[in-house]
């Protein structure tokens, strides 16, 4: 920037010097009276370079805890009994079925039973034998109609 040999130049010596505004003193507030415990303690941290900073220590702000979830959520409890009650009435449902079951096999064998007895009794009163063996008496008439009426 500088010419080697320390003279400047005209246009060099045009720079503009800028010099700064004095900051007013800031109206100190007034002391509020803080309890021993409240007052935050003094933390000096030495920087690398050896400068030392000295302040006080800012508290972060904290959420407000969160209340605790439990271990298991409601949707998992919910679908759990549900399960055990469909399992419950499964089982009712094993028995409802087995219960049918069994009453249609009774069912069915009383049918059984009833064809057989009467078909029984059927055969009974065609092979019953007459009062006169070897004889069957048939009768059989000739039947007119004359004129939509019936003579027999």
């Amino acid at each position: 920037m500088f010419p080697e040999n320390g003279h400047h130049t005209p246009a060099q010596r045009a720079v503009e010097v800028h010099h700064p505004t004095p900051i007013t003193p800031a109206v100190p507030s007034p002391l509020v009276p803080v309890q021993p415990g409240a007052v935050p303690a003094v933390a000096s941290i030495v920087l690398p370079d050896g400068r030392v900073v000295t302040g006080y220590a800012i508290d972060h702000a904290r959420p407000e805890p969160v209340a605790a979830k439990p271990a298991v959520s409601r949707a998992a409890v919910n679908v759990a009994l549900g399960g055990v009650g469909f399992a419950a009435v499964c089982g009712g449902l094993l028995m409802l079925t087995s219960f049918i079951t069994a009453l249609t096999a009774f069912v069915t064998q009383l049918i059984t039973l009833a064809a057989v007895l009467f078909g029984g009794y059927v055969a009974v009163q065609i092979f019953k034998g007459d009062d006169r063996k070897g004889r069957t008496t048939v009768n059989i008439r000739k039947a007119v109609i004359k004129r939509n009426k019936f003579y027999g």
